[in-house]
């Protein structure tokens, strides 16, 4: 796969990765020029990157999730490698989607404002009411709104971390909601801001100083 890594040491591998999966019409390089990068060297963290390209194409199809899977999970995993996967509006989808196919191959997910399906599917949950109530009925492989959903409510007390961040004036801010609704407090944060790299940043930033230092 496309990726960029960025080592926080030269000598050796950093104990924990962290992978991250960008938004549709966004590359990889893009996360260098928000500074996620730069966040991490300014902390002196442990904390090797990898910055892969997905694209909207993606949507539907297993094969890069496939491809993320052996290429860069399992053999980090092989090595002793802690591995977070992180992703940013469609890159969270895809994020839950791979945790939802392979729950026990990920230490942590960190989720900015991710696009979590379509509104008719949100507003299906919120009427049922709630994701408790709701039921995701027969799912079609290629459905991974719907898929995630189901992982999302599946989800227990000794699941995975799960952290999400996202702006009070996301236009998908809805959908996160329900989410937060089932996490604990400690795990989500909410910030001023849109749908935008200048909000993400600082939710990364957030992130690092509480998970990290």
């Amino acid at each position: 796969m496309r990726s960029i890594s960025v080592p926080a040491l030269s000598t050796a591998a950093a104990p924990t990765r962290m992978v991250w999966l960008p938004g549709a019409y966004h590359a990889a390089r893009d996360f260098l020029t928000a500074g996620f990068a730069e966040a991490v060297r300014m902390r002196r963290i442990a904390l090797d990157l990898e910055f892969v390209d997905m694209e909207l194409a993606h949507v539907g199809d297993r094969g890069p999730l496939q491809r993320l899977r052996s290429d860069i999970v399992l053999p980090a995993r092989a090595a002793g490698v802690s591995i977070w996967l992180g992703g940013v509006s469609l890159g969270g989808l895809f994020a839950l989607d791979y945790a939802a196919s392979h729950p026990d191959e990920l230490d942590g997910l960190c989720l900015l404002a991710p696009y979590l399906g379509n509104r008719m599917l949100t507003a299906e949950i919120a009427r049922a009411p709630g994701l408790e109530r709701w039921q995701p009925g027969e799912l079609a492989e290629t459905d991974e709104e719907r898929r995630i959903w189901r992982y999302i409510k599946s989800r227990h007390a000794d699941s995975r971390p799960l952290y999400l961040g996202f702006g009070r004036e996301d236009r998908f801010a809805a959908a996160h909601e329900l989410l937060a609704a089932t996490l604990p407090a400690d795990s989500i944060d909410v910030i001023a801001g849109g749908h935008e790299w200048s909000t993400w940043v600082r939710l990364w930033e957030n992130f690092l100083d509480s998970r990290f230092i």
